[in-house]
């Protein structure tokens, strides 16, 4: 059989690790870059032998003419979703589109009916519906263990020093720039919600915001960069302590160092805190998105369910107390404890987690599962084998926009009945 073959839009820290995953899957073929820094670019073209002909400065080359794969990853940064997406369902590629679909409902939308317009499959990277824990759990609520979900309470931990590393000092720090926290960083969670209850709710509200992390907490005595910083040896958010210390750990070269230097070097780290934005204080950046948010929602059933995000916690799996009629279940992303309200016996699950719970450790085998159902699903022509496509990650992209605006009014926001699926 035919290896399937794949391009990349986008070669940092998502689209490399899903192109790394297919080629040592033996899942596809990486034929094809288009990347504007230079050293990723031509990094990214060496690990997976793309010639140079091949290895593009800018997404519109790679689109420009006859299709190079069968399908493509757009993994660019949010706000540059739209284009390259809409060209490459145009072109019939298949699309791998990471998460979140765009920033606003506009584009979103219009990705979605590009998909539909072109018969193409496209596949958003919520990728914890697709662990091998979601899966589990699943199983035993489609089974009944617990009788109706009454209740869900998921919480996210984003880690105090990743909400320092990306939103905070990084990419994802200004709403401008990017999106909301919640779309940005959670997008997944309240996908996952919808997935575990089986249906979009009907009113949302929302609280929170930036607290913490503003130049109003800023301590009387510190200084603008880390490495100048009196009190830097006391602080929590240090960068020169998060990433000098990533030197000795070739694992976090990858993440969260390479987001911050390619000179993995005492000299080249130092060198990048005096001069990049990962070295200022996380009390002196243009960063405005929240740092602890309460969504919650109702469904038609009259059920709830609530999610909080906050940065102020280890950087570890969610945690979920799903409540049911029959039974409750508490999950940590690696086990879950099934309470049995007839025999009042406590069952402990293995869900077979395999990785971490960040992007660099897979999403607990998140991101090699999606990238096999999409793989199965491009190669024997079957949408139905990617349970996030464009309509059901719109619906869910929907929930998160109703929980921003009910954040900003201070009010209860109604979601449409929109066309999706759970």
């Amino acid at each position: 059989m035919r290896m399937l073959t794949l391009a990349v839009i986008g070669a940092g820290l998502r689209g490399t690790g899903y192109a790394r995953l297919a080629r040592e899957g033996g899942l596809a073929e990486i034929v094809a870059v288009a990347e504007p820094d230079q050293d990723r670019r031509a990094d990214f073209a060496a690990e997976h032998g793309i010639p140079a002909e091949r290895a593009f400065a800018d997404w519109r080359d790679l689109l420009a003419g006859e299709r190079l794969a069968d399908a493509v990853i757009v993994a660019t940064q949010d706000r540059l979703h739209l284009q390259p997406t809409v060209r490459a369902a145009e072109l019939g590629y298949h699309i791998l589109l990471e998460k979140p679909m765009a920033p606003t409902e506009e584009d979103a939308a219009a990705i979605a009916a590009a998909a539909d317009r072109n018969g193409v499959i496209l596949a958003v990277c919520h990728v914890m519906r697709y662990a091998p824990y979601t899966t589990r759990l699943k199983q035993l609520l489609d089974e009944g263990r617990i009788g109706q979900i009454m209740n869900i309470q998921h919480l996210e931990q984003v880690g105090w020093w990743h909400q320092a590393h990306s939103f905070v000092r990084g990419n994802w720090r200004n709403e401008a720039e990017s999106a909301p926290m919640l779309l940005a960083k959670a997008c997944h969670d309240l996908d996952w919600i919808v997935h575990i209850k089986g249906e979009v709710p009907e009113r949302v509200s929302s609280f929170g915001k930036l607290v913490h992390f503003t130049k109003e907490s800023r301590p009387a005595a510190a200084a603008d960069r880390c490495l100048d910083c009196s009190i830097e040896p006391t602080c929590p958010y240090s960068a020169k302590r998060l990433y000098m210390d990533c030197l000795a750990d070739p694992a976090r070269h990858y993440w969260p160092l390479g987001a911050v230097t390619r000179d993995f070097t005492e000299d080249g780290v130092l060198t990048a805190l005096r001069e990049g934005p990962y070295g200022r204080c996380v009390y002196a950046c243009d960063n405005d998105v929240v740092d602890s948010q309460v969504v919650i929602m109702e469904f038609a059933d009259g059920t709830s369910a609530t999610c909080t995000v906050t940065a102020f916690g280890a950087l570890e799996h969610r945690k979920t107390r799903i409540f049911g009629t029959h039974g409750s279940i508490e999950g940590d992303g690696e086990t879950l404890r099934v309470h049995d309200f007839l025999t009042n016996e406590v069952s402990v699950i293995d869900a077979l987690a395999t990785g971490g719970a960040s992007a660099a450790s897979g999403h607990g085998g998140g991101d090699g599962a999606l990238l096999e159902a999409f793989v199965a699903a491009v190669r024997d022509n079957d949408p139905a084998l990617i349970p996030t496509d464009a309509q059901a990650s719109l619906a869910t992209h929907r929930v998160v926009w109703a929980a921003e605006q009910a954040r900003h009014t201070r009010t209860v926001v109604s979601i449409g009945k929109a066309p999706h699926h759970a």
